[in-house]
């Protein structure tokens, strides 16, 4: 049963990846992946969030097949490493190192910082005091 949770969180994690990564390069261009990045921000802060407060140890109990559902197949159909990889590899092949080490400094650190404020707005939710 895992398997098929996981399979219909990933088809409604990808079109969520479409409709947030075409919304954000609608808004401000496509000349650099801004939709991959605020994707892969947004499921990292996601997934940070979800991952805490949904631990064994905290109050909001979550079997394993809504884990499975949540974060193996709905965001891991939405986060799009994988189209970072490429269009960071495209720009080192066009030879435009300044848009290449700026989407992978600003895709680590924001991703990083995504599932570090994830995770403690988790804790604040769990332990309000």
């Amino acid at each position: 049963m895992s398997y098929l949770w996981v399979f219909i969180g990933g088809g409604l994690g990808s079109a969520a990846r479409l409709a947030v990564s075409e919304m954000v390069a609608r808004r401000v261009g496509d000349g650099f992946p801004w939709g991959t990045l605020a994707v892969n921000l947004t499921g990292s802060l996601a997934i940070g969030f979800i991952a805490t407060i949904a631990a064994p140890d905290n109050h909001w109990l979550a079997g394993s097949g809504a884990r499975h559902f949540i974060m193996l197949g709905l965001l891991g159909g939405y986060t799009t490493f994988s189209s970072f990889s490429l269009h960071t590899l495209d720009f080192m092949r066009a030879g435009d190192w300044a848009r290449a080490g700026g989407n992978v400094i600003s895709s680590v650190l924001l991703c990083l910082a995504g599932a570090w404020l994830g995770h403690i707005l988790a804790g604040a939710v769990n332990h309000p005091n």
